[in-house]
């Protein structure tokens, strides 16, 4: 973390598509953790909070749906810090790879919580 800075510069000067894709993963979590905290409601008794196993819904309370932020959180902001660690370690590639596997977490878990929404 001392070398914070001078790692985000030279990522910006040699690396624009991992920038980007930093830039990209910071804003789909963003968006994660807006949206699910705008659609908790505590109002509500009991809502649909995952699939079960043989593949019914399961209820829960909305506490449960905590997880969606803090996921957000996680996957958005705290993955960029651990791209920079694989960077300086591993390079670009595996770098790159690690980015666009976590947006596509990211994208999954947007989806999975729509899908929940929906049927609550």
């Amino acid at each position: 973390m001392k070398n914070f800075p001078e790692d985000i510069k030279k990522i910006y000067k040699e690396e624009r598509l991992m920038f980007v894709l930093m830039l990209l993963n910071i804003a789909a979590g963003l968006a994660l953790f807006i949206f699910s905290i705008i659609k908790l409601n505590p109002s509500a008794a009991v809502i649909k909070t995952g699939y079960g196993d043989i593949g019914g819904y399961r209820d829960g309370t909305w506490t449960e749906m905590l997880a969606f932020p803090l996921l957000a959180i996680v996957l958005g902001i705290l993955h960029d810090f651990i791209a920079i660690r694989i960077y300086r370690k591993r390079g670009a590639g595996m770098t790159k790879f690690f980015l666009i596997t976590t947006t596509v977490l990211i994208v999954g878990a947007f989806i999975v919580l729509v899908r929940l929404l929906k049927e609550g």
